[in-house]
C-alpha cells in the first residue's frame, strides 16, 4: 500500500511517517510533498492508495486539491490532517475517509488506515462490476450496484424513484427501501442510466423515474410530485419536454 503525505511542516511530516512505519505494516511505500502543487504532481506520479492531506498550507488550501486533478486521477482515499475543526463539514463534502485533528496519535492513524483499506476493497469490487458491465449493454441488467457506507447495495433499476445530488454523494429514493446515500456523484448515475428512456433530468440536481410521477403542479414555479410524495423542481425551459416525455412513458 502506497501512502502520500502532503504537509508543509517538516516535523508533522516526520511524525506521520514515523507512525506509519512503526504501527502500519500494510504501508509499504511512503512519499512526501511540502505543498499542494507538488503534492498533486506526486499523486500523478506515484498513484498512492491513500493521501494524508494537511488543510492549512501556503498558497493553496488542501481542500482545493480536486481543482488540480481530473476525475480519472482521483483513485486514492483521502484523509485530512489539520489543527482546525471547522473544516470537518468540507471534508465530509469531499468524501474524505477520515478527518484527523492535530496532534495526531498512533491510534488515530491505525483507525484511519483500517477505514481506508475497507473502502479500497469496496471500491475494487465496485470497479470490477463496472468493468463487467462495459462488455454488456446496460439495458440487459435488471439491477445495479450502489456503493454505500458499509458495502454495495444491489437494487432493481425499476425500483429507483429519484436520484438527488448531494455534493459528492447522491441520495437515491427506492420503492420499498426508503432513501439510500451513495458515495458517487449524480453525474455518475446520469451516465450509467442514460440508455433507460424512463429516466429524466427535470432539474440539474435531480434524475427521476417517469414511471413514478404522480402529479405535475404549477405553483410558484413548476413542480413534480412523485409516488413517494417527494417534490422535485422542474426547470422552466423543460416544461414542454417533460410533458411530452411523460405521455410517451405512461
Amino acid at each position: 500500500m502506497t501512502v502520500a503525505i502532503i504537509e508543509d511542516e517538516s516535523k508533522a511530516r516526520n511524525l506521520l511517517r514515523t507512525i506509519l512505519e512503526e504501527y502500519c505494516p500494510q504501508v509499504t511505500t511512503i512519499v512526501e510533498a511540502p505543498n499542494l502543487l507538488l503534492g498533486v504532481s506526486l499523486i500523478k506520479e506515484s498513484k498512492p492508495d491513500i493521501v494524508f492531506l494537511d488543510i492549512e498550507m501556503p498558497d493553496y488550501l488542501g481542500t482545493q486539491i480536486f481543482d488540480f486533478l481530473e476525475e480519472k486521477e482521483i483513485t486514492f482515499q483521502l484523509i485530512f490532517t489539520t489543527a482546525y475543526s471547522h473544516y470537518a463539514i468540507k471534508a465530509f463534502e469531499m468524501n474524505a475517509v477520515d478527518y484527523l485533528l492535530k496532534p495526531i496519535r498512533p491510534k488515530q492513524i491505525k483507525a484511519a488506515i483500517a477505514k481506508s483499506k475497507k473502502k479500497i476493497a469496496q471500491d475494487s469490487i465496485y470497479q470490477q462490476l463496472a468493468a463487467l458491465k462495459e462488455d454488456t449493454p446496460i439495458q440487459h441488467y435488471k439491477k445495479i450496484g450502489i456503493a454505500v457506507n458499509d458495502g454495495i447495495l444491489f437494487v432493481k433499476i425499476s425500483d429507483i424513484i429519484c436520484l438527488e445530488a448531494d455534493g459528492m454523494y447522491t441520495k437515491i429514493s427506492l420503492e420499498g427501501e426508503g432513501t439510500q446515500v451513495a458515495s458517487k456523484p449524480l453525474k455518475y448515475f446520469i451516465n450509467l442510466l442514460q440508455d433507460f428512456t424512463f429516466f429524466y433530468r427535470p432539474h440539474r440536481s435531480f434524475l427521476i423515474n417517469l414511471h413514478y410521477v404522480k402529479q405535475y403542479t404549477k405553483r410558484d414555479g413548476s413542480f413534480i410530485t412523485l409516488q413517494n410524495e417527494q417534490e422535485v423542481s422542474l426547470s422552466r425551459n423543460k416544461k414542454e419536454e417533460f410533458l411530452e416525455l411523460l405521455h410517451r412513458n405512461i
